[in-house]
C-alpha cells in the first residue's frame, strides 16, 4: 500500500527545522499531559489477567495485571503453565501462557452492561506444544468469536510476534464465561491464551439506546441499530493524520489507535493539518468518545481546487466477506478558515457507495473546534469463494457551487465486524501471508493465434512502416538555404514542489496559520 505518513518536505530549511522541533515538543507535551490528566471515563470492571502468572505483574505503561492463580479457571481442566518471552515489545502479558489439549473455561464476576474483551496471544513453540498445532475455538457468553483459529497463521500474516483480538459483548448477567476448545478433529491440537482483559464501556458508546432511531445503512432503506444481542469485533481504530495512541493514552478504556499511513491507497497531494493548541469543545458527543489528539490532527485533500476535484482521498481496510460492518467516522474542524456552514462540504463514499452527498462538519457540530462522529453500517457480501475483500472509505469535494473550499477532512476511523446469528469467526489467513491488502490484478491471458490474425498482423506492420516512412520524408526532408532554420522550442518548468504528495504539516494556532499555504489558496 502507498504510505503517505511522511510529514515534512525532503529539503528542510531553517523554518522547517524549527517547525519540526515545535511540533515534536508540543506533541510530546500533549502526550505527557494526557497521561497525567484524569481520564474522562472510569470503567466499573477493569480486569487485566496475566494468564499463567503466579504473581501480579506490571507492564511497561504501569498498568497492573493480576495473576490468574486458577482463581478464574475451571479446576477440572488439565492446563499447562509455560513461561516464554517475546523478543521485543512489552513482555506483559506475553511472558506466560495457559495451554491445554482439552477444553477449559474462565469464569468472571462482572457487572451487567457492555464490555471490551481482549484476548492476547503469543504463538511461540512452547515446550511440548508446537505452534503450528494450536487450532481452537473461543466462545464468549453465547457467541462464537473464534473458530478453528490459528494464532500462528495470524501473526505470520500480520508479521508480528504478539497481538490481541478485541470484542464488544453486552453482558446481561453477573457471570461472564470464556471457553477455549481445541479442534477435536486435529491430532495434537491445543488451545492457549496469554492474557485476558475485561473493561467496561459506557452503555451507549457503541450500542444503541432504547430510544435511538438508528443510523444510516449504506445502500439500504431502513436505518441500522446496534442491539444488545449483537457482538462486535473491533478491527481498526485509526487516528487519521496523527500518531499512534497507546491504551494508557485512551479515554479510560485502554483502546489502541494506529496511524493511517498503511491504509491510504489514494492520497494524492493530501496534507496533514495539525492544531495542538485547540481545546476541543465536547458539546455534541461525550468526551470519552475518542482521545483529544484524534481531534487535533486530520488528513485533508490539499490546497489545489482543480486537483481535489479530480481524485478521491481513499483508505482501504481488509475485512472478512459475508458480514455487516459498523463504521464510525470522527470529525473536528479546527482550521481557522473553516467557521461557517458551507465552508467545506464534501461527499463520503463507503465501499464505493455514496454514504453522504453533502457532509458539512460545521453544520453537524455547530461550530469550529467541536468534535462529532457519524455512524454507518455496510454489508460486505461474498462473491463465490471470496473470503476477504477491501472495505474502502473515500472523500470527494461537493460540487463547486455548494462549497466554499473544494476539500474534505477526516480525523478518525473505527471499524467493527457485527455478529451474524451469534457468530463473529472468520477464516484463518492464507498459509502464505498476504503481503498487501491491495486487490490483485489477474495475469494476462495467453492470446490464441491463427492464420487469419497472423496475416492481419503482417499487413498492419507493413502499412505502419509505409505511413511512418512517408511522414518522416515530409517532416525531416532537407530545406533550402533560403528557409529559416528550425529549432526546438524551450519547455518552461513549473514548480510542482507543493504537489509531491509529501503531506506536509501546518499548524493553526489561534487565528493564524503557521504554513505558508492555507486552505484559502484552494479557492482559486
Amino acid at each position: 500500500m502507498i504510505n503517505l505518513s511522511k510529514r515534512y518536505v525532503s529539503q528542510p530549511n531553517k523554518l522547517s527545522v524549527l517547525t519540526l522541533f515545535l511540533f515534536t515538543f508540543l506533541h510530546t507535551l500533549t502526550i505527557a499531559s494526557a497521561d497525567a490528566s484524569p481520564k474522562p471515563y472510569t470503567p466499573h470492571d477493569n480486569i487485566a489477567l496475566d494468564c499463567g502468572s503466579t504473581t501480579n505483574t506490571t507492564d511497561l505503561s504501569g498498568r497492573s495485571w493480576i495473576s490468574d492463580n486458577t482463581i478464574y479457571l475451571d479446576q477440572s481442566s488439565k492446563v499447562s503453565v509455560i513461561s516464554t518471552s517475546p523478543t521485543e515489545g512489552d513482555p506483559i502479558p506475553y511472558t506466560t501462557a495457559l495451554l491445554s489439549r482439552s477444553q477449559f473455561t474462565f469464569s468472571f464476576t462482572v457487572t451487567p452492561g457492555p464490555k471490551f474483551i481482549r484476548l492476547h496471544f503469543h504463538p511461540a513453540s512452547y515446550r511440548a506444544f508446537n505452534r503450528s498445532n494450536a487450532f481452537f475455538d473461543v466462545h464468549i457468553g453465547g457467541y462464537t468469536v473464534l473458530s478453528n483459529f490459528s494464532a500462528a497463521l495470524k501473526t505470520d500474516d500480520l508479521k508480528l510476534e504478539v497481538f490481541y483480538s478485541e470484542f464488544c459483548i453486552y453482558v446481561d448477567e453477573e457471570k461472564l464465561n470464556i471457553l477455549f476448545n481445541p479442534n477435536p478433529n486435529m491430532p495434537d491440537s491445543y488451545a492457549f491464551i496469554n492474557g485476558i482483559e475485561i473493561v467496561s464501556m459506557p452503555n451507549n458508546l457503541y450500542y444503541s439506546s432504547d430510544d435511538d432511531t438508528g443510523f444510516k445503512f449504506v445502500n439500504q432503506v431502513n436505518p441500522y441499530r446496534i442491539l444488545k444481542n449483537q457482538a462486535l469485533e473491533s478491527l481498526y481504530r485509526v487516528n487519521i493524520g496523527g500518531s499512534s495512541i497507546s491504551p494508557t493514552q485512551d479515554t479510560g478504556m485502554y483502546r489502541s489507535w494506529s496511524e493511517d499511513g498503511e491504509y491510504v491507497t489514494n492520497g494524492g497531494p493530501s496534507v496533514l493539518p495539525v492544531n495542538l493548541i485547540i481545546s476541543p469543545s465536547f458539546s455534541v458527543i461525550p468526551n470519552y468518545s475518542a482521545p483529544v489528539p484524534v481531534y487535533r490532527t486530520a488528513r485533508t485533500m490539499g490546497t489545489k481546487k482543480t486537483v481535489n476535484e479530480n481524485y478521491r482521498l481513499t483508505w482501504e481496510f481488509r475485512v472478512d466477506s459475508g458480514f455487516t460492518y459498523y463504521v464510525r467516522l470522527h470529525f473536528c474542524e479546527f482550521q481557522a478558515e473553516i467557521t461557517e456552514p458551507g465552508d467545506r462540504v464534501f461527499q463520503i463514499y463507503i465501499d464505493n457507495i455514496v454514504a453522504e452527498h453533502q457532509a458539512d462538519v460545521i453544520s453537524w457540530a455547530g461550530g469550529n473546534g467541536v468534535p462529532v462522529y457519524r455512524d454507518y453500517a455496510v454489508m460486505i457480501g461474498r462473491a463465490g469463494n471470496e473470503m476477504k475483500r477491501n472495505l474502502s472509505i473515500a472523500l470527494h469535494p461537493a460540487p463547486a457551487w455548494r462549497t466554499k473550499y473544494s476539500d474534505a477532512i477526516l480525523n478518525g476511523v473505527e471499524i467493527f465486524k457485527l455478529s451474524n446469528e451469534g457468530n463473529l469467526a472468520g477464516p484463518n489467513p492464507q498459509t502464505i501471508p498476504i503481503s498487501s491488502p491491495k486487490i490483485s490484478v489477474p495475469p494476462p491471458t495467453r492470446p490464441k493465434y491463427n492464420l487469419r490474425t497472423t496475416f492481419l498482423t503482417v499487413i498492419g506492420v507493413v502499412s505502419s512502416f509505409i505511413v511512418f516512412s512517408a511522414l518522416y520524408i515530409l517532416i525531416f526532408r532537407p530545406k533550402s538555404r533560403g528557409e529559416g532554420s528550425s529549432s526546438w522550442s524551450q519547455l518552461s518548468c513549473k514548480d510542482y514542489s507543493s504537489m509531491d504528495g509529501s503531506g506536509k504539516v501546518y499548524s493553526s494556532v489561534g487565528n493564524h496559520s503557521k504554513d505558508t499555504t492555507s486552505v484559502a489558496d484552494n479557492k482559486c
